[in-house]
Order: C-alpha cells, then structure tokens, then sequence
C-alpha cells in the first residue's frame, strides 16, 4: 500500500475544499465535477463506497494540479 491509500469519497472531497475546491456538477453516472475558482481548475471524482483507487486518486490530484505531499499533510 502507498502513501495514497485509504482514502475515502468523503474524505478526499473534505481536503479538497481546503484548496478552494467547490462542488460544479454532476457528471455521468456517480461522478462529479468540481471547480477551484482561484485556480480555475476542474477535477472529476468517482462518488463510490469503499477506498478510493490509488491510481484515480493520484490522477484526480493531478488534474486538481494539487501536490501529493500536500494534500497527505491535510489528512
């Protein structure tokens, strides 16, 4: 397991608003949109039960343009 496992929906959306992320939308299916106006970066997130992916967490970070060892300090 690494640095980004066990992370949950819920917990991964509750640091993100720390960055300035707000909910935009909903997507296709279970996913949804949100937005840091500051930044004027968008990011999807699957809306499922149980840990989050490693790998969809690290691209979510990515899209965010949210640094991996920042947000594992605001756990």
């Amino acid at each position: 397991m690494g640095r980004l496992a066990g992370f949950r929906y819920r917990d991964i959306i509750n640091i993100l608003k720390t960055f300035g992320f707000e909910f935009y939308r909903q997507a296709a299916g279970s996913h949804e949109i949100w937005y840091n106006p500051e930044t004027q970066r968008f990011t999807t997130i699957p809306n499922h039960s149980g840990d989050m992916p490693e790998g969809t967490l690290k691209a979510i970070l990515k899209q965010a343009d949210v640094d991996v060892e920042e947000f594992i300090k605001r756990k």
